[in-house]
């Protein structure tokens, strides 16, 4: 379990890396309530509205980054994730999910972790970014 006191500023989180698939995207959908063609299921549907091809539903990166960092808290809880789109997530392209911690506090006895988080291609390029809270324990004991 992490606790508050394994954490310091400027600790990095990942990188992890992530190839969202098509099936992987179907299947997300599917558990989403959407099924049927649409810009993140089908090349044509993408295409029709503009996209290089389809793209991944925005809940599902913030899935995999939630993950990232739950994995990373290991026994620690996710408060918040705030995130902005910068360029739609492609499929079947190598991503790296990686954090950075920016600020620690201790609040309400737990320790408060805030990350700057990342989803970007391999040569660093963001596509999206966002701000998490994290709450980790005091101590391990």
């Amino acid at each position: 379990m992490r606790s508050f006191a394994d954490v310091h500023l400027g600790d990095t989180i990942g990188p992890v890396e992530h190839t969202f698939t098509t099936e992987g995207v179907r299947a997300f959908c599917t558990l989403w309530g959407q099924t049927g063609e649409s810009r993140f299921t089908s090349e044509e549907v993408a295409r029709r509205e503009g996209l290089p091809g389809p793209i991944v539903p925005g809940i599902m990166s913030m899935a995999v980054l939630s993950r990232l960092l739950t994995d990373w808290a290991d026994g620690g809880s996710l408060r918040l994730l705030d995130v902005i789109f910068r360029q739609p997530v492609p499929h079947h392209q190598p991503l790296r999910l990686v954090g950075t911690v920016t600020d620690l506090r201790p609040e309400g006895g737990q320790g408060v972790v805030e990350v700057d988080v990342f989803l970007e291609r391999a040569d660093g390029e963001r596509l999206v970014t966002g701000k998490a809270l994290l709450a980790v324990p005091l101590d391990a004991g």
